[in-house]
C-alpha cells in the first residue's frame, strides 16, 4: 500500500512541475485566458528521507495547455499510452489514471494531498513564461530556457526535489 501511494505522489509531483518549468510551444503570450501548449519530456527526483532508502525517480512525456487558473496536464508512458491526466479550473481539479477520476476542491488540494507539500502554482507558470518568480524554498534556473532546458528545485521543507525539462521546438 504505501508503496503505491509513494508513486502516487510522485505522478502529482511530476504533474506539478511540468507546469512550473515548460516553454509554450506556439510562443509565449500574456494574455491569460488564452491557451498556451508546452511538450517535452521531464525527469524528477525526489531525495530519499530516513523512511526510503533510494531516491525517487519518474520520468514521462508530456503535454500542457492553459495557465494557473484553468489547464489540462497529460503525463505519457515510454509506449505513448496516457499514465495519467490533470484537469483544474478555479473551482475544481481532476486526477484522471487507469479509468480512475478522483477530484478535489482545488489544484492546491490536489497538490497538497499528492505530495504532501504546498506547491506555487501562480509561480510555476511565471517560470513558464521565463519569469525566474522568486518563491520561499525554491529556485528555478531558467538560463538554458532558449535551449529548451530547465531545472527547477525544492530545498525546503525537505525532502529536497529536483525537476529536469527538455522541451520539444
Amino acid at each position: 500500500m504505501r508503496r503505491g501511494i509513494t508513486g502516487f505522489a510522485a505522478v502529482f509531483f511530476a504533474i506539478v512541475f511540468i507546469a512550473g518549468c515548460a516553454v509554450p510551444a506556439g510562443g509565449s503570450t500574456t494574455n491569460q485566458s488564452e491557451r498556451s501548449i508546452w511538450r517535452g519530456r521531464l525527469a524528477v527526483r525526489v531525495e530519499s528521507d530516513q523512511a526510503q532508502s533510494q531516491p525517487q525517480a519518474f520520468a514521462a512525456a508530456f503535454e500542457l495547455t492553459g495557465n494557473a487558473q484553468a489547464g489540462e496536464l497529460t503525463l505519457y508512458t515510454p509506449l505513448g499510452t496516457t499514465a495519467a491526466a490533470l484537469s483544474w479550473s478555479a473551482q475544481t481539479a481532476f486526477m484522471r489514471t487507469n479509468g480512475d477520476i478522483r477530484s478535489f476542491a482545488s489544484l492546491d488540494a490536489l497538490i497538497q494531498q499528492a505530495v504532501g507539500a504546498e506547491i506555487p502554482v501562480a509561480a510555476l507558470f511565471a517560470w513558464l513564461a521565463g519569469d525566474n518568480m522568486s518563491v520561499a524554498g525554491w529556485s528555478a534556473d531558467l538560463s538554458q530556457l532558449a535551449n529548451g532546458r530547465v531545472t527547477a528545485r525544492r530545498t525546503e521543507p525537505a525532502p529536497v526535489t529536483e525537476l529536469r525539462l527538455v522541451l520539444e521546438k
